[in-house]
């Protein structure tokens, strides 16, 4: 009996240390969207504006101003990031060729992404 009471004093043990520990910081939904009114003019005919949108930093939600970006590829139209009530989904380019992720610094590095302030560097 001692020898059964002393197993199964190991198993739970054993369980026990192989548990995992999980911690997640929730932080719902993000606050409505900021209105634009009047977007700044197009930097060329191939751009496309995206709108701003909120999204998770940490524990709290950040804006993102809304900007003109050349789309990866003809026909590619972009799906805005969103929170369906649970989860923040990224926005990401997608079209006949697949899906391809929005990367800020490759977009800019390639001239794709074009924002206000930009006319001011463009024109030195």
């Amino acid at each position: 009996m001692k020898n059964l009471l002393l197993v199964l004093a190991l198993l739970a043990t054993g369980s026990v240390l192989s548990a995992q520990i999980s911690i997640g910081i929730r932080i719902g939904p993000p606050p409505p969207p900021r209105v634009v009114r009047v977007l700044p003019p197009s930097p060329g005919s191939d751009f496309l504006w995206v709108e701003g949108y909120w999204y998770p930093v940490g524990n709290h939600y950040k804006w993102h101003d809304g900007y003109w970006s050349r789309a990866p590829y003809s026909g590619a139209h972009w799906i805005a990031p969103h929170h369906d009530g649970d989860r923040f989904f990224e926005g990401y380019w997608e079209g006949d060729r697949g899906r391809i992720a929005h990367d800020h610094h490759w977009d800019r590095d390639r001239d794709r992404d074009y924002r206000e302030h930009d006319r001011d560097r463009d024109r030195h």
